[in-house]
């Protein structure tokens, strides 16, 4: 039994700890609003197993970002039940939204989104930004779609990861912690042409800020790019060189980043794939369409 000043054993009250003031006050987390459109992920490239599962991870690292996101998958060359195309989706979104509408048909005034459409793509690639945006006219409903997710600094944290998972690049700055198989010279291959080889260009100055090595972007869809820039870096002094995908994996076609490595005389780290950030990027975009206040997504410090 205990009285109202406390227990009658003596023993301290066990109190609450009381919230944090200030700026060190954890933050409140964000919610989807309610009613809130859906988010299409958009994924580009040949439907495959892989692809979806890259997606799939990235939607469920965005959901947590932002719990009760309605977060669906459309597939930009898909057409059936296990890679739905991404109009077929669109017009399903517009369906339950209680806003069903024919192809072609003018989408009502005034009535919101019926769906927000996030490209899962690292950078630009007008080929595939065609392809979507013709997807959601061809829905006939009030889709809007966002920018690419970069170029970004956790885009250049997360090659830097994958190029420390494949042994070509130091892990941790902070110890300089060395890898005798560390590149001196990395190539970062991107898709999407010239404007694309531009944006990679920028989150290629930050990842040779975290590496201290030179860093130059190239396309892999421009025929000897990979090869010219290879000469570009070893004429300047490095000598080991290592392939950078920075790009997310479903729309790079099977055996190119193979046959780039190869041109290039080097090792190639993986594609980003469902790097956290991806999935944090996702969540980010989304709601800046909105205008949701999210806390930004930071920088994770590489292990």
């Amino acid at each position: 039994m205990s009285s109202p000043t406390g227990p009658d054993n003596g023993l301290p009250v066990r109190m609450p700890r009381p919230r944090q003031p200030g700026r060190h006050r954890k933050p409140e987390p964000v919610v989807a609003p309610e009613n809130a459109p859906a988010l299409v992920l958009a994924v580009p490239g040949t439907p495959s197993g892989p692809a979806r599962s890259v997606a799939e991870e990235s939607l469920s690292i965005a959901r947590s970002e932002l719990p009760g996101l309605d977060a669906r998958l459309g597939f930009v060359d898909g057409g059936d039940e296990e890679f739905p195309a991404l109009d077929a989706v669109l017009r399903q979104a517009a369906a339950e939204r209680g806003e069903p509408q024919p192809s072609g048909a003018e989408p009502q005034p005034d009535a919101g989104p019926t769906a927000v459409v996030v490209p899962l793509l690292a950078g630009p690639d007008a080929a595939q930004i065609r392809l979507i945006r013709q997807a959601v006219l061809n829905s006939g409903g009030s889709a809007e779609l966002t920018d690419v997710l970069g170029p970004h600094p956790l885009l250049a944290e997360g090659v830097h990861v994958k190029l420390s998972e494949a042994g070509l690049a130091r892990a941790d700055r902070a110890r300089l912690f060395t890898v005798a198989t560390a590149a001196d010279g990395i190539i970062l291959a991107t898709m999407g042409g010239e404007e694309a080889v531009q944006a990679a260009g920028i989150t290629g100055m930050l990842l040779a800020a975290r590496l201290a090595v030179p860093v130059l972007a190239a396309g892999l869809d421009e025929e000897g790019a990979v090869g010219r820039t290879a000469e570009q870096l070893r004429s300047s002094g490095s000598q080991q060189l290592a392939l950078a995908p920075c790009l997310i994996g479903p729309e790079v076609p099977g055996g190119l980043l193979e046959a780039a490595a190869q041109e290039a005389g080097s090792t190639s780290a993986e594609p980003l794939g469902s790097y956290p950030a991806i999935g944090k990027l996702i969540a980010s975009t989304y709601a800046a369409k909105l205008g949701i206040a999210q806390q930004q997504p930071q920088g994770m410090s590489v292990r």
